[in-house]
């Protein structure tokens, strides 16, 4: 465990305490050049394939991530927006931590951090550890592996940021604290010009209950293709209204 984070980990957010840790922790470690090798990124697909019954590739990428995201996401969001601690996030020098069901379950850094500077009010600057140097290469590499468009993986860091970002909203975390968290999602180009892949994950849509009162529904934007899997269905937030005829996109065996 971080000794800066160790703040963070109070009721509900005490699940997070062993998510990023250092090299005193004894559980084995994985590198990313090991992970995403082909063949080894080819297994965590075939045995994900095996417990969802299923062989698309592209729907096992875009779950296996939602495991990652949700995991990681959270102590990350903590540190960085409430105590204002920038996390050393680079993937060259990150290890992952797998269960036996090949699950994420933490996240090895190579040093604890450093506070960020207190006038920093860029939200892509306070984030740029998580989102360039780490997650952006990442999902190059397994969206060319499985075949799946990135915006689909960037997708699902934006709906899991919002709804994160709105729990901590609600649940009486200072406003100030989180602004620039807010501020990141709603904010259409980078300081360079480029565009923001976590632009508006979500809207809320104007839908009556089954009462028939009137209610706002949370709607991604970009779904995120479980339902090529067989025995999954749309999600409730999914932005499709009918689950589409699937095409072909299997893994090999050879």
């Amino acid at each position: 465990m971080i000794n800066a984070l160790v703040p963070l980990f109070r009721g509900d957010f005490e699940v997070y305490r062993d998510v990023l840790v250092l090299a005193d922790d004894p559980r084995p470690a994985l590198s990313y050049d090991a992970l995403l090798e082909p063949h080894s990124f080819d297994d965590l697909l075939r045995f994900f394939a095996e417990r969802y019954k299923g062989d698309d590739r592209r729907a096992l990428v875009s779950m296996w991530a939602k495991h990652y995201i949700v995991r990681l996401l959270p102590p990350v969001m903590g540190a960085t927006l409430l105590l204002r601690w920038r996390l050393p996030l680079a993937l060259t020098s990150t290890a992952i931590i797998l269960d036996e069901l090949q699950i994420p379950q933490a996240f090895l850094l190579r040093g604890g951090g450093e506070p960020f500077a207190t006038d920093l009010t860029d939200p892509f600057e306070l984030f740029s550890g998580l989102l360039d140097e780490h997650l952006a290469p990442l999902f190059h590499a397994m969206a060319s592996q499985g075949k799946l468009s990135q915006k689909v993986l960037w997708s699902n860091v934006g709906n899991y940021f919002e709804n994160f970002l709105t729990l901590m909203e609600r649940s009486g975390m200072p406003t100030e604290h989180l602004v620039l968290g807010r501020t990141l999602l709603e904010t259409k180009t980078r300081p360079n010009g480029t565009r923001n892949p976590l632009y508006r994950p979500v809207r809320y849509v104007a839908r009556s209950d089954k009462n028939g009162q009137p209610s706002l529904h949370r709607q991604r934007r970009v779904c995120c293709v479980r339902y090529l899997m067989p025995d999954f269905e749309l999600c409730c937030n999914c932005p499709l209204t009918v689950k589409p005829v699937k095409r072909t996109c299997a893994l090999s065996y050879k």
